[in-house]
């Protein structure tokens, strides 16, 4: 099937292919964010022909087509990206669409001035995009290989993890046995690393509470507002869960929903099935929470400044 002759969703519809493609993992157990991989074989987040991480809603859609189909590579390219590779991608290869946002100026009423008020309408569009696995003649590197742990990949592993957490200003307490962010005392609360089935474990659940961190009035200042409700917690809880698996997919570690947390699983489905955006929602704003926390480890990488907050 070639990107002139297969049928792609209309713009009416992406979102709604979308939600009901996640929705179908959630109602089967399965969590398109919960990601197995330790460091053998292929983790990390989707990737484009170029190696540019897919973010947002591309991310969770991308992995959830990849656990669907088998597929173990992280690249996805369009038939056109292959052939400049040298690749071809077989007869019976099925795409999938990688989403983006567009939007188009629709001019208003004249005032009584006579100007006319223009607004813009935003629409999700799309394009096909094909996983290495179903491309023939590739470079090696576009294949999937598994690599055994090491003693030394391990210690890397726990360096980055600690130079990620240690480079937030977040103020952390540890004891007891629960797991939460306290907005009134703005701290982060957690039990002792020792108490953890692991590192990486202990590594996800501060990921979790650092990402609520990131949400207070005095940083992104994320509210969900009345659109959602006596849900807003919920969607809370979804965004700090997405945000977590790309801090895990950025260290290279496995990720899974913890027991406190899977209470929210029904209000999660709930919500989606009320609106087919709420997903892409979600996966904006744990993209900008990612972003944010990421951004105190700039200057060590890339040699920029920290993040600013919004607010005093």
């Amino acid at each position: 099937m070639s990107p002139s002759t297969s049928r792609m969703p209309t713009v009416r519809d992406i979102a709604g292919e979308v939600t009901a493609t996640i929705l179908a993992r959630l109602e089967a157990g399965t969590l398109p964010w919960a990601r197995g991989w330790s460091l053998t074989g292929e983790g990390g987040r989707p990737l484009r022909h170029e190696g540019t991480p897919y973010a947002g809603i591309n991310t969770l859609w991308l992995w959830s087509i990849a656990d669907m189909r088998g597929y173990r590579s992280r690249y996805w390219m369009t038939a056109r990206q292959a052939n400049e590779l040298g690749g071809r991608v077989r007869p019976t290869a099925i795409p999938s669409m990688s989403i983006y946002a567009s939007a188009f100026r629709k001019p208003g009423q004249p005032t009584l001035t006579g100007e006319s008020s223009a607004r813009f309408i935003r629409f999700l569009r799309s394009y096909l995009v094909y996983n290495a696995d179903e491309i023939d003649g590739l470079p090696a590197y576009y294949y999937p290989r598994d690599i055994p742990p090491t003693p030394a990949l391990l210690s890397q592993r726990q360096d980055a993890i600690d130079a990620f957490f240690a480079a937030i200003p977040a103020r952390v307490r540890h004891g007891g046995d629960e797991a939460y962010y306290c907005p009134g005392t703005d701290r982060i609360q957690l039990p002792r690393p020792g108490s953890f089935v692991s590192g990486d474990a202990y590594a996800s659940t501060r990921g979790h509470e650092t990402a609520h961190w990131s949400g207070s009035p005095a940083r992104l200042a994320r509210t969900f507002g009345k659109r959602f409700g006596d849900r807003a917690y919920a969607m809370e809880e979804l965004t700090a869960e997405l945000c977590a698996s790309m801090i895990c997919a950025d260290l290279g570690l496995p990720t899974s929903l913890h027991d406190s947390h899977a209470s929210y699983v029904s209000h999660w489905i709930g919500i989606m099935r009320a609106d087919s955006s709420a997903i892409f929602t979600a996966a904006a704003k744990a993209e900008q929470a990612f972003a944010y926390l990421r951004g105190f480890s700039a200057p060590a990488a890339g040699g920029t400044s920290p993040p600013v907050a919004l607010a005093a």
